[in-house]
């Protein structure tokens, strides 16, 4: 199997470098791939360490890929592809000034402070540091991958989906026999998969849906159809199962970006159209099948209910979404000058502090979390930052069009949101926001070589 063949290659890696004559800079790359490789399982099976694993070890776990971003920035600064640009230097300056007075006039709690720092310190700068050192070659590897883990991942949450929640595969954190899944709909709860909560499975699927629009419009078709087919069947098959609302408004803005891709390119509608029918036929062909109706049916109704409690799909839009944005600006008029202090609005630094894992002040929203640590000033400009990253890639993956690579621009399909605003107080959501965002530099450079896959 490719999964199996790819792990023991990425082992042996190790000791074919040793057998190859490979100049210094070479093997600089080759070791700083290897560190990458290994932050993106440990974002994929981080979940599955704490709740399975190693459960003893689940709350030391949740932070086990801040080593492995202290290394690539070592690493990487040390091999000469990393760059102190402004956007890091800035955020590292205001992030540092956020500590002092967190621990000055703010909540006075180091470890509280330390893992609210970490997100732009440690995982913010991986961003261009990935960008730097993967090629597009690498990014289609990973999609590959990511696909080929798609089907077993699919499997899981569709046993986690009928199975209770005392049952093994939904043992959450730490081993907890209370299950790990999320209040969902007639009864059932949206799975978390391999991951430590359910937004992992939404953000996984949701990098499985860029990938798959990609390889569809692909006219190299580096992928097999036949393998492509069941991968989107997974796809269908995993919106229902999810029971989640911002599954399905991910796939939907994907197909709005390879819409734009298709206009852009009129050659490439005929293969848009393949795409389209193929999802027709299998959802045909799920819909004949109880496990699919079943998922449809609570998915259904949990989106009648969400979709009332917030006044339909309109409200949903302009109240959670843009009332979100705006109310994480507007809504902390008495947060102090410097905030409450770096950390507090993440669960672990409310659990630290408190005692419980609720949202304080108003943390449930990114920018929200942001103004209420940091205060409004220093706060604004981190999400300026992080507004300013997002339109670059946006301008600069939508220009790659116009040279026929849209890679970069479906994988901006699926990390837009949450580059902007994505709630990077979560482990899982910060990993797959520096992941990918990184993936999408990576993809903006053309190879000369043409990418061979192996399905």
């Amino acid at each position: 199997m490719i999964i199996v063949k790819d792990i023991l290659s990425f082992l042996k890696s190790f000791k074919k470098d040793k057998k190859r004559r490979l100049s210094n800079k070479e093997k600089q790359i080759a070791d700083l791939k290897r560190w990458i490789w290994i932050y993106f399982w440990l974002l994929v099976f981080e979940g599955a360490l704490r709740k399975w694993v190693l459960p003893f070890l689940a709350t030391p776990l949740l932070i086990v890929r801040d080593p492995i971003a202290i290394i690539l920035i070592v690493k990487a600064q040390n091999a000469g592809f990393f760059k102190i640009n402004t956007n890091i230097m800035v955020s590292w300056l205001v992030t540092v000034i956020s500590l002092i007075m967190a621990l000055l006039v703010g909540h006075h709690n180091i470890y509280v402070a330390l893992f609210g720092a970490r997100i732009m310190f440690l995982h913010f700068p991986l961003i261009f540091i990935i960008g730097a050192i993967f090629n597009r070659d690498d990014v289609l590897r990973l999609g590959e991958i990511v696909l080929w883990l798609a089907i077993p991942m699919t499997v899981l949450i569709g046993l986690q989906f009928y199975s209770p929640q005392s049952a093994w595969v939904n043992r959450g954190i730490g081993g907890d026999e209370a299950g790990g899944g999320f209040a969902g709909a007639m009864g059932y709860f949206r799975p978390p998969g391999t991951f430590s909560f359910t937004n992992g499975v939404v953000s996984f699927f949701g990098l499985v849906g860029a990938y798959v629009f990609y390889f569809w419009l692909d006219e190299s078709l580096v992928i097999k159809k036949w393998f492509l087919i069941v991968v989107t069947g997974c796809l269908v098959a995993a919106i229902p199962l999810s029971i989640s609302r911002t599954f399905l408004f991910q796939i939907i803005i994907s197909a709005l970006f390879a819409t734009i891709v298709a206009i852009r390119n009129p050659r490439l509608t005929g293969k848009f159209a393949m795409a389209g029918i193929a999802v027709f036929i299998l959802l045909t062909v799920l819909g004949k099948a109880s496990f699919f109706q079943t998922g449809t049916q609570a998915f259904n109704e949990r989106l009648t209910v969400a979709n009332n409690a917030e006044g339909g799909t309109e409200g949903v839009f302009f109240g959670r979404f843009i009332g979100g944005l705006l109310g994480g600006l507007t809504e902390n008029e008495k947060v102090p000058f410097f905030g409450y202090g770096l950390g507090l609005g993440t669960n672990a630094g409310a659990r630290l502090q408190t005692g419980t894992n609720k949202f304080l002040f108003n943390a449930e929203v990114e920018w929200g979390r942001i103004i209420g640590e940091m205060g409004f000033l220093l706060g604004v400009i981190i999400i300026f930052i992080r507004v300013g990253v997002t339109l670059d890639v946006t301008l600069k993956s939508y220009s790659a069009l116009a040279k026929k690579n849209f890679l970069p621009w479906m994988l901006l399909s699926f990390i837009l949101v949450n580059l902007a605003q994505g709630q990077w107080a979560q482990p899982t959501a910060l990993g797959f926001g520096a992941l990918t965002g990184g993936l999408i530099f990576a993809a903006l450079r053309q190879n000369k070589k043409k990418f061979i896959a192996r399905s």
